[in-house]
């Protein structure tokens, strides 16, 4: 089985004030961006060409903003999660910036490699 090309767990996901889950997982396989709760059930899914995604003025160094079939998620990507799992992607790069900022930042790279924008 391929791994996939962007996977970290640990992230909370929220629907702007709503809480959907503190230790989900964002995955990035087969061309499509998956959230995942804790437990594995789908929250949301859509092919990488359909998803909108973005770190806001307003967002945290660890926070983005995917935009997901019209539905605003927040998600806040820790390191290695707050469950200690560790966050897969292919880049292996290192910036000056802050942890948190860096797996934000490999997130959007990776949506931006699937969707084969540069």
């Amino acid at each position: 089985m391929k791994e996939p090309e962007f996977s970290a767990r640990g992230v909370e996901i929220n629907r702007w004030l709503r809480s959907l889950t503190r230790a989900g997982e964002v995955r990035i396989e087969d061309g499509r961006l998956a959230l995942l709760t804790s437990y594995g059930s789908e929250i949301d899914s859509a092919p990488v060409t359909a998803v909108r995604a973005g770190r806001p003025w307003f967002a945290g160094p660890d926070e983005a903003v995917a935009t997901v079939n019209g539905t605003r998620y927040r998600l806040t990507l820790h390191k290695n999660g707050r469950d200690g799992g560790a966050a897969t992607s292919g880049d292996s790069g290192s910036s000056g910036k802050s942890e948190e900022s860096e797996e934000t930042g490999r997130f959007l790279a990776a949506l931006k490699r699937a969707a084969g924008r540069r």
